[in-house]
């Protein structure tokens, strides 16, 4: 009898508020794991607070645990790209800052290749009036969220924000990518 071994790849990636990520991502079928967390800044164990007041150089970002045999790293970027703006620097709508960046911290050199083409794809594509200036970046610390911000949207839904922010990102790619929600 043969026994098979679980393998997964993790992607970090930041896009602005981190609770729009991870209720997108949580519904993408061959995504095990999502967590809301900084990285890319100077200090260890930061705190929301210390974060959102931009003196850190953290991101918020997702730590996106996915099987490759049933998502691809780059069908996961094409997902990321379109559930965020990619062409703002420090902005994604409202909110405003390096913490908000358009972020890939590449785990491997073959994310980073796979980062630079999909990039090199949607620009030939058109989609966006601007030019695309997601920061790819090495792959750094990745320091989890407080507890209250995991599953933020899932438990805070009908919060004005996820209202107004979250639900609408979470509707477009449920309509975008119907083939691909978890069953």
């Amino acid at each position: 009898m043969t026994t098979m071994t679980e393998t997964t790849q993790t992607a970090v990636l930041g896009g602005g508020c981190f609770w729009c990520l991870e209720a997108v991502f949580d519904q993408l079928a061959g995504v095990r794991s999502v967590e809301s967390g900084y990285a890319g800044g100077r200090t260890a164990d930061p705190t929301y607070e210390a974060v959102c007041s931009g003196a850190t150089g953290h991101a918020e970002v997702v730590r996106i645990v996915f099987d490759p045999a049933a998502l691809s790293f780059r069908d996961l970027l094409r997902v990321f790209f379109s559930i965020h703006d990619p062409t703002t620097r420090d902005r994604q709508g409202n909110d405003i800052g390096t913490q908000y960046r358009s972020v890939i911290f590449c785990q491997t050199p073959e994310q980073k290749s796979d980062a630079q083409a999909v990039i090199v794809e949607l620009t030939g594509e058109g989609i966006w009036p601007a030019p695309i200036v997601t920061e790819i970046a090495e792959a750094a610390t990745f320091y989890p969220a407080e507890n209250y911000h995991q599953e933020y949207f899932e438990r805070n839904g009908r919060q004005p924000y996820c209202q107004a922010v979250v639900a609408p990102k979470v509707a477009k790619f449920r309509k975008q990518y119907v083939d691909r929600l978890k069953r």
